[in-house]
């Protein structure tokens, strides 16, 4: 058994990166400068994008994007169930309706033909969620999107570097990601909304930033008058060029980290394929390129003989860290207390939400870590 503690993720902080944050804190300008402008213009070229705002976090960019659509009272907003919970909060908040859909039971991501059952005259909004680094089917929940004039928001928290036909995720539509600590990328806390709606990015600019029409770093180094006016109520979602330029060294090694933690999963897929009570997800059929940023499995319960609980428990006293990405949304109490969702509607999501268990995978891993959850796992399962 392992004596030291496997944490379920952890990031990959350099020494270079960390020498560029202390740059920055002794620059004099910690918030919002040239280090986010910088990041901005590098993620762009990096997926692809027409347009990206760097954010406090992905919340903060489904937050003004519901906000820059106008969506509220008597609306609704499509999502699957299998998700973070944030997506679904901020419908809640401003005013909407979530419409849950069931996903595949083994991708875990929803397809097109459930969400056009679940479409109404109400639907406002779909936000369909690449799903652990795989990419869902965009190119027909993007034509029945456009067909009923619906707005569509990628939700790419899981998916940087993930490509999708040839290319990569938010290189169209809008996109929005995660730089949480436990992505594929970190910068601390932070997000990234990608468009190729010119008219969204500035609305988006201005929202992020108190409803100005420029923000702090644009006023001083543009030229702009100090006193720039409020030309509607705005937030405070900024990302501070602290996290920028963390941002910047991460996003230069990702596709590094990526071919890392496909690396860890690929032994991870062929050192649990002799046991059956584990069953890992399955790759979508279409053509993509994954980005591993979760290793996802579900535990056989019956044929274990235990809960998924219990399992993560056990693993835990082995010294292995453990996720659950997620509990179905549509069981957490608000949302049954609130929304009268009950166990039954979405079967598929219920099922995984009951026995997933996402397993260690940080770029900072060894063969040798993956070994040791393995040999962990047959020892709880006496294989």
């Amino acid at each position: 058994m392992r004596t030291t503690f496997l944490p379920f993720s952890r990031p990959s902080i350099s020494e270079d990166d960390i020498a560029a944050v202390d740059t920055v804190l002794r620059s004099g300008w910690i918030t919002t400068g040239p280090k986010s402008a910088e990041f901005e213009s590098r993620f762009d070229e990096y997926v692809g994008s027409k347009g990206a705002v760097a954010l406090a976090s992905a919340t903060g960019g489904m937050h003004l994007l519901i906000e820059a659509l106008g969506i509220g009272s008597g609306d609704e907003v499509i999502t699957p169930a299998m998700t973070w919970v944030s997506t679904v909060n901020l419908a809640v908040l401003s005013g909407a309706r979530p419409v849950f859909v069931d996903v595949d039971r083994d991708t875990l991501m929803a397809s097109a033909d459930a969400i056009e059952a679940a479409l109404t005259s109400r639907t406002r909004l779909i936000v369909p969620v690449h799903f652990a680094g795989a990419a869902a089917d965009m190119a027909p929940i993007r034509r029945l999107a456009a067909q009923n004039g619906i707005s569509l928001a990628e939700d790419a928290a899981h998916a940087l570097g993930t490509e999708y036909r040839g290319e990569r995720i938010g290189c169209r539509g809008t996109t929005i990601f995660s730089f949480h600590p436990i992505k594929n990328i970190t910068t601390g806390e932070g997000g990234m909304l990608c468009s190729d709606d010119p008219a969204l990015l500035d609305r988006i600019r201005r929202l992020k930033f108190h409803g100005l029409g420029a923000d702090a770093f644009e006023r001083e180094t543009q030229g702009r008058s100090p006193q720039a006016q409020v030309q509607e109520p705005g937030f405070k979602y900024n990302l501070t060029d602290i996290g920028a330029v963390l941002g910047l060294g991460q996003l230069a090694r990702v596709d590094v980290f990526n071919r890392r933690r496909e690396e860890l999963a690929l032994t991870y897929r062929e050192r649990l394929s002799g046991i059956d009570e584990i069953l890992p997800l399955a790759d979508p059929t279409y053509p993509m390129a994954h980005s591993w940023h979760l290793f996802v499995v579900r535990l056989d319960v019956e044929r274990a003989g235990i809960s998924r609980n219990e399992f993560m428990e056990r693993l835990k006293e082995r010294n292995i860290g453990t996720g659950i990405h997620f509990l179905a949304v549509h069981l957490q109490r608000y949302y049954r207390e609130s929304m009268g969702t009950r166990r039954g509607m979405l079967p598929n999501t219920e099922w995984n939400s009951d026995r997933i268990c996402s397993l260690p995978l940080f770029p900072d891993m060894t063969p040798e870590d993956v070994e040791d959850v393995v040999d962990a796992i047959k020892d709880i399962l006496k294989k």
